[in-house]
Protein backbone atom coordinates (compact mmCIF):
# COMPACT_ATOMS: atom_id res chain seq x y z
CA UNK A 1 0.00 0.00 0.00
CA UNK A 2 1.32 3.48 -0.82
CA UNK A 3 1.98 6.17 1.74
CA UNK A 4 -0.94 8.55 2.04
CA UNK A 5 -1.02 12.30 2.61
CA UNK A 6 -3.55 15.03 3.23
CA UNK A 7 -2.73 18.69 2.73
CA UNK A 8 -5.20 20.83 4.62
CA UNK A 9 -5.57 24.59 4.28
CA UNK A 10 -6.46 25.95 7.69
CA UNK A 11 -7.63 29.39 8.79
CA UNK A 12 -7.12 29.96 12.51
CA UNK A 13 -9.65 32.20 14.21
CA UNK A 14 -8.36 35.53 15.54
CA UNK A 15 -6.75 35.19 18.97
CA UNK A 16 -6.70 31.35 18.84
CA UNK A 17 -3.29 30.69 17.23
CA UNK A 18 -1.49 29.66 20.46
CA UNK A 19 -4.31 27.24 21.29
CA UNK A 20 -4.30 25.81 17.76
CA UNK A 21 -0.53 25.30 17.70
CA UNK A 22 -0.50 23.71 21.18
CA UNK A 23 -3.17 21.19 20.17
CA UNK A 24 -1.36 20.49 16.91
CA UNK A 25 1.92 19.79 18.74
CA UNK A 26 0.16 17.32 21.03
CA UNK A 27 -1.52 15.64 18.07
CA UNK A 28 1.79 15.42 16.19
CA UNK A 29 3.38 13.66 19.18
CA UNK A 30 0.50 11.16 19.32
CA UNK A 31 0.77 10.53 15.59
CA UNK A 32 4.51 10.01 15.77
CA UNK A 33 4.03 7.26 18.37
CA UNK A 34 1.58 5.61 15.96
CA UNK A 35 3.90 5.81 12.96
CA UNK A 36 2.27 8.84 11.36
CA UNK A 37 3.70 12.29 10.60
CA UNK A 38 2.17 15.73 10.92
CA UNK A 39 3.84 18.92 9.66
CA UNK A 40 2.61 22.50 9.90
CA UNK A 41 3.49 25.41 7.63
CA UNK A 42 2.53 29.05 8.20
CA UNK A 43 1.70 31.33 5.28
CA UNK A 44 4.39 34.00 5.36
CA UNK A 45 2.28 36.91 4.11
CA UNK A 46 -1.09 36.24 5.77
CA UNK A 47 -1.66 35.90 9.50
CA UNK A 48 -3.69 32.93 10.67
CA UNK A 49 -3.27 30.79 7.55
CA UNK A 50 -1.58 27.40 7.76
CA UNK A 51 -1.08 24.15 5.88
CA UNK A 52 -1.30 20.88 7.79
CA UNK A 53 0.39 17.95 6.08
CA UNK A 54 -0.58 14.59 7.56
CA UNK A 55 1.16 11.42 6.38
CA UNK A 56 0.56 7.76 7.12
CA UNK A 57 2.03 4.49 5.89
CA UNK A 58 -1.22 3.66 4.06
CA UNK A 59 -4.75 4.90 3.51
CA UNK A 60 -6.37 2.82 6.25
CA UNK A 61 -4.17 4.23 9.01
CA UNK A 62 -4.45 7.88 7.95
CA UNK A 63 -5.82 10.53 10.29
CA UNK A 64 -8.72 11.24 7.91
CA UNK A 65 -9.86 7.59 7.80
CA UNK A 66 -8.74 5.59 10.84
CA UNK A 67 -10.90 5.37 13.94
CA UNK A 68 -9.30 7.89 16.31
CA UNK A 69 -8.39 7.19 19.91
CA UNK A 70 -10.09 9.23 22.62
CA UNK A 71 -6.97 11.44 22.89
CA UNK A 72 -7.03 12.07 19.13
CA UNK A 73 -10.76 12.90 19.18
CA UNK A 74 -10.19 15.40 21.98
CA UNK A 75 -7.30 17.09 20.15
CA UNK A 76 -9.14 17.18 16.81
CA UNK A 77 -12.07 18.88 18.59
CA UNK A 78 -9.68 21.48 20.03
CA UNK A 79 -8.28 22.14 16.55
CA UNK A 80 -11.73 22.60 15.05
CA UNK A 81 -12.72 24.96 17.87
CA UNK A 82 -9.74 27.17 17.03
CA UNK A 83 -9.66 26.88 13.23
CA UNK A 84 -11.64 26.27 10.06
CA UNK A 85 -10.60 23.72 7.45
CA UNK A 86 -11.20 24.57 3.78
CA UNK A 87 -13.10 22.28 1.42
CA UNK A 88 -10.95 19.38 0.26
CA UNK A 89 -8.87 19.44 3.45
CA UNK A 90 -9.30 15.70 3.91
CA UNK A 91 -8.75 14.55 0.34
CA UNK A 92 -6.34 11.60 0.43
CA UNK A 93 -3.28 11.69 -1.82
CA UNK A 94 -1.37 8.47 -2.49
CA UNK A 95 2.35 8.30 -3.14
CA UNK A 96 3.42 7.48 -6.70
CA UNK A 97 6.83 5.88 -6.84
CA UNK A 98 9.11 6.56 -9.78
CA UNK A 99 10.71 3.09 -9.79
Amino acid sequence: MPRTLTISRVRVRAGREAEYLAALRELAALHERRGRRLWIFRRADRAGEFLECSESADGQSHRAVAVPSEDERRLEARLRAAAEYEDGAWDLWEEVRSD
